[in-house]
């Protein structure tokens, strides 16, 4: 048994599906399940990460051999909502692009069964198995001379109170209620890891990164380890998404133990209880009460709760999920 982990153009350092993908790698490895990235190779099963027409053309082609085809929904419709510039205009007709291929899918994942319910909901007859993209402990971990490191970089002093996001400058990711917060607060220094081509952002978000307040700091895209040192170097991690299917740099966040709030939306209704073992916030003003009251101490820290949720969803828990679903598909004729 040999897979293809088909990413298309996928750049598996700088988005969420790359670094998924990133993971799939580590997880096989380390379940020595053999692998490939190159579609020339001979292969029994391709598991295709990307919605692109390349990932429809793949699967056809691998039908047609007779070769076992998984998909890994990592996008729906809602979370294509607010990414980009015409998104809205545009999510109905991915929707109905999402349900043709998925549906060439003989297994389909997904990181949570919130994402399950959402593609259950379109009518999707495959079977659909939850898994969690995973997480690396042994890299994302608590480090002090991490945190060090990044304060030294961007030349902050040990009195600074630093908060930090990570996500694509899109308002999905609630970019804009970030650089609002840094308004109300100006006291803090607010980090905004991210990009996002000037040609796809909004002119809400465009706009709103012109007229960020002088506490606000936005280095664009940086690599797995200076993340890392943001985590372990910022005293909040927030996280004010508006939709999500998981959401890796939550998980990283958490794996680093890093005190973080999120927003309060309903893929995180189960998993995550507010004041239990992690924080959350419904609106800008509860987002802004929260980080001031982590600050001066008068919140419980939730971090070592928090880490369990990073613990579950290891990378090798993900590596044993795929290769008995790797292993279901090999062995049954699937509809």
């Amino acid at each position: 048994m040999k897979v293809l982990l088909y990413k298309g153009k996928v750049d598996v350092d700088k988005s969420g599906i790359g670094k998924a993908v990133k993971h799939q790698m580590q997880a096989l490895d380390l379940m020595h399940v053999p692998y490939t990235l190159n579609e020339k190779d001979d292969w029994d099963i391709i598991h295709i990460n990307t919605i692109f027409p390349t990932s429809l053309v793949m699967a056809s082609m691998a039908k047609a051999k007779g070769k076992k085809v998984i998909i890994h929904a990592h996008s729906t419709e809602e979370d294509i909502k607010n990414s980009f510039l015409f998104s809205n205009m545009a999510a109905p007709a991915l929707k109905q692009w999402l349900k043709i291929l998925y549906n060439k899918a003989d297994i389909l994942l997904t990181p949570t069964l919130y994402s399950k319910k959402i593609l259950e909901s379109y009518g999707i007859e495959k079977e659909i198995v939850p898994i969690s993209n995973g997480i690396d402990l042994k890299f994302w971990c608590q480090d002090k001379k991490a945190g060090e490191r990044f304060r030294q970089k961007y030349h902050f002093k040990d009195t600074d109170k630093v908060i930090i996001s990570v996500g694509l400058q899109i308002e999905r990711k609630g970019i804009l209620e970030f650089l609002e917060l840094a308004k109300r607060l100006p006291e803090y220094k607010f980090v905004w890891f991210g990009d996002m081509p000037s040609a796809l952002k909004t002119p809400k978000v465009s706009d709103a990164i012109k007229k960020k307040t002088s506490n606000v700091y936005m280095p664009g895209y940086v690599d797995s380890a200076e993340l890392k040192e943001a985590y372990n170097g910022c005293d909040v991690y927030i996280f004010p998404t508006k939709e999500e299917t998981e959401g890796i740099v939550l998980l990283e966040a958490l794996a680093t133990k890093t005190k973080t709030i999120i927003s309060d939306i309903p893929i995180y209704d189960r998993i995550f209880l507010d004041g239990i073992n992690i924080y959350k916030a419904k609106n800008i003003d509860e987002f802004a009460s929260k980080i001031q009251k982590i600050i001066n101490k008068e919140l419980p820290d939730l971090t070592e709760e928090g880490y369990k949720i990073a613990q579950e969803r290891s990378i090798e828990s993900t590596g044993q999920k795929l290769k008995k679903i790797y292993e279901k598909v090999m062995e049954k004729d699937l509809v």
